[in-house]
């Protein structure tokens, strides 16, 4: 479950990253525009990228702390319980081959 939602926050960090570059490239697509509703909603857009910027890097920080942690315990898991971590491993092995197996 934990890898599952390392996954998710990996692609939802990913999404985040395209959509400031697409918002970052409208910005400066309309920097020739005149107009001051124009120049109101750029000058917003470019402040609300900023703030994103900042917590997109605290939220990778996060990411990458829980996924050091996660392979840590994960780690110390399977040192202490060799033969509880073969079992797991033959029974997701079983599961996931016999999903393939229907497809």
């Amino acid at each position: 479950m934990e890898q599952t939602e390392a996954v998710t926050r990996d692609k939802i960090i990913a999404d985040l990253k395209a959509l400031m570059a697409d918002a970052d490239a409208l910005v400066r697509a309309t920097a020739g525009q005149a107009s001051e509703k124009v120049a109101a909603a750029r000058t917003k857009a470019e402040e609300t990228l900023k703030g994103a910027r900042a917590r997109l890097g605290d939220l990778e920080g996060q990411v990458r702390a829980c996924s050091r942690e996660a392979a840590q315990s994960a780690d110390k898991f399977v040192h202490e319980q060799p033969w509880k971590a073969v079992g797991i491993g033959a029974g997701l092995g079983i599961i996931v081959g016999m999903l393939l197996r229907r497809r």
